[in-house]
């Protein structure tokens, strides 16, 4: 099978594949990049987040030359902000340990804060032409459909096999171009609810279509849904300017900015939350005003409903206690500060006020 895989799977590639920015370029920075910003984000996502990075950070010494609120900023709209942080440090061990030069060496990519064993094989074999497999979630759906794997690829036992089986396959020659197809192959024809197989160059050895349950591969655990909040926010003024806080760089969203506040505690009305919060966070004694906007979200583990307020300062000298940081800005600084998605959108109710 190994060698009838490679050649299905390289024959459709050359009949014609999507041409994305980091695809015309052999830089292995770049490559990097890419294949950080595409985990967990789609590619039409991707695509301008990757060339607004490259214009800001064309080099590994020009991301490790900038602050982490520059990288933050420029990183806005992709999520998981986890990957900026690790990028960001990652590309300083680049220059520190290894010259501003990105090992070719599977081990040594994965020796990197941010890269593991998928992300360095995708590295390898595409930057350097290196033999070096992938297993990200398209290849884990091909390849399970492919061998009709009936256990749970997110549990230990399944992903080994299949980190197997894609060693297995990987080709000596043309892995980067392997490789690539195999993650497009999954992204645009063995999709999850809807497989396009009969456009499938690897149809003829799929189990699991043979079997019928293309559907029912891979194999995962059924969703949760995760737990609800509330969430109080004040947009805090004084003097003209308003009050921001930096959430800590170690936590959720660290690093980016927002409007301070926190969770409904059971028992509370939100604008007791919202005073008791700020109290707790910043030392300062706040006026609640009316209502600004109500904005809900759902991140991967649990949902929130955030209530965000007009406010006064009233007293107290601030301090950050539970934040990293705090700044009083005009509103037509809030742009220079890098926010994450609900707080945008406060953003754009106080500009709409304006």
């Amino acid at each position: 099978m190994k060698t009838r895989t490679a050649s299905l799977l390289l024959a459709w590639w050359d009949t014609g594949h999507d041409s994305f920015p980091w695809r015309r370029t052999d830089d292995p920075y770049a490559i990097w990049v890419s294949e950080v910003m595409l985990q967990q984000t789609q590619v039409s996502t991707v695509i301008p987040a990757f060339e607004r990075w490259m214009a800001r950070f064309p080099t590994v010494e020009a991301l490790a030359d900038a602050s982490l609120q520059d990288v933050l900023k420029v990183w806005v709209g992709l999520g998981y902000y986890r990957r900026a942080h690790n990028l960001h440090r990652a590309a300083r061990q680049v220059v520190e340990r290894f010259e501003g030069r990105l090992h070719s060496d599977v081990r040594a990519l994965c020796s990197l804060p941010g890269i593991g064993p998928c992300t360095a094989g995708a590295i390898a074999s595409i930057a350097f032409g290196r033999r070096a497999a992938v297993l990200d979630g398209n290849a884990v759906r091909v390849l399970a459909r492919m061998i009709d794997l009936d256990a749970d690829v997110t549990r230990a036992p399944a992903r080994k096999r299949l980190w197997a089986l894609a060693e297995s396959l990987t080709p000596a020659e043309r892995s980067g171009e392997y490789n690539q197809a195999l993650m497009e192959l999954g992204r645009k024809v063995c999709r999850p609810a809807r497989p396009r197989c009969h456009l499938c160059p690897l149809a003829e050895l799929c189990e699991a279509r043979a079997a019928g349950n293309q559907l029912e591969r891979p194999v995962r655990p059924p969703p949760r849904r995760g737990p609800h909040y509330d969430v109080a926010a004040g947009a805090i003024w004084r003097d003209g300017e308003v009050l921001i806080s930096q959430r800590p760089l170690a936590g959720m969203l660290g690093g980016l900015w927002e409007f301070p506040g926190g969770k409904q505690q059971d028992g509370e009305s939100l604008q007791e939350c919202l005073k008791r919060e700020i109290r707790e966070e910043l030392d300062i004694v706040i006026e609640v005003g009316e209502p600004l906007v109500t904005i809900k979200h759902a991140y991967t583990h649990f949902r929130i409903t955030l209530h965000a307020f007009l406010c006064r300062y009233q007293s107290g000298r601030p301090r950050a206690i539970k934040v990293a940081d705090f700044e009083w800005v005009k509103l037509e600084q809030l742009k220079d500060y890098p926010f994450p998605a609900t707080d945008e959108k406060i953003i754009a109710a106080l500009l709409g006020q304006s």
